[in-house]
């Protein structure tokens, strides 16, 4: 293999525009025995060409059964680290290593580490939205998908610490009548949606239905039709009467509720920037159909966990999908 300068974090090797992307990518993806797993908030070119689309829970459920030799993750960071601790024995590529995650960031694992420690006696929940690093320090990992059913599979009385996303961490509490402690972190991009513009919208669709991701803040879930994961808001859009909604996520999802349901209308709900019509994460748009040909040609940029670290990671990972399995999610 050539030597591939990933300063940038990606291959930054430009691609004859003679060439089909989509058609090399299939072929590569056959002769390497790869899989492509791509979040709903993707750009749709990623989502079409994926061999399996969902949200956090359903990636690491799919990454951990998979047969394949290589995986590519298509969306953020952390979704890489989780393939990697899940598939130590499998090579997990990204197509752009500088795909994080503001939630994330919002968490850095050593003031984390200093806060558990601070609390003995604590059950760590962790979001899947956090670093390896994180998860190290964690007992319990839960997505938006399965958080209210693992927090409720716990004992009453006992002592949780939630981190990092106080919106939903706070939305648990509301609805499971539990008092967690919360780290004090957020996603920007379900921070800035406008409740003004969301009411606007309102008006003018009045039958519309308002589907909400539990890391909004509390004041747009209180005019959420429905309050629920990616993959909850979809299940809700396809199976709902009403043929508007007005939805207040990544818009990237748009894409799925659109295919799944052809003859609906779904509105983004807007960001309170003027300037935007809909509120996309920027971190999800650097996969592009160019970066992942490069990834599985070259196969780079590739994940690695520190060995103990991931091993320790892993625990809360296994017990996630082991609780869930077992309640049905």
């Amino acid at each position: 293999m050539i030597n591939i300068d990933l300063s940038k974090g990606f291959v930054d090797i430009s691609v004859s525009k003679n060439v089909n992307l989509k058609e090399e990518i299939v072929k590569l993806k056959k002769e390497k025995n790869a899989v492509i797993l791509a979040h709903y908030y993707t750009e749709g070119e990623i989502q079409d060409i994926a061999d399996f689309v969902g949200d956090s829970l359903a990636l690491a459920q799919w990454a951990k059964k998979t047969s394949a030799d290589i995986i590519v993750m298509c969306g953020v960071h952390f979704m890489g680290e989780t393939a990697k601790i899940l598939c130590p024995d499998r090579k997990v590529l990204v197509p752009d290593m500088n795909a994080g995650c503001s939630l994330a960031d919002s968490c850095p694992a050593d003031k984390f580490g200093d806060f558990v420690a601070q609390h003995p006696g604590y059950t760590v929940i962790s979001y899947v939205n956090t670093t390896a690093a994180v998860k190290y320090y964690t007992d319990i990992v839960v997505t938006s998908s399965n958080a209210r059913q693992i927090v409720e599979s716990l004992d009453k009385d006992e002592k949780i610490i939630f981190g990092p996303d106080r919106n939903l961490g706070n939305y648990i509490n509301s609805i499971t009548g539990r008092d967690m402690l919360l780290w004090d972190g957020a996603c920007d991009v379900h921070e800035k949606f406008s409740l003004e513009k969301i009411l606007e919208l309102k008006k003018q669709y009045s039958s519309a239905k308002v589907l909400a991701h539990p890391e909004c803040k509390k004041v747009i879930l209180t005019v959420a039709d429905h309050i629920g994961s990616t993959a909850s808001l979809l299940n809700f859009a396809v199976n709902s009467d009403s043929d508007t909604f007005i939805v207040a996520t990544e818009s990237g999802i748009l894409h799925e509720m659109q295919k799944k349901c052809p003859n609906k209308t779904f509105i983004p709900a807007p960001p309170m920037d003027s300037t935007c019509a809909c509120n996309e994460c920027a971190f999800m748009r650097l996969n592009t159909l160019e970066k992942l040909y490069n990834t599985l040609k070259y196969e780079l940029p590739e994940i690695t966990v520190d060995s103990k670290i991931s091993e320790r990671a892993k625990l809360p990972i296994d017990r996630m999908l082991d609780i869930s399995a077992k309640l049905g999610l």
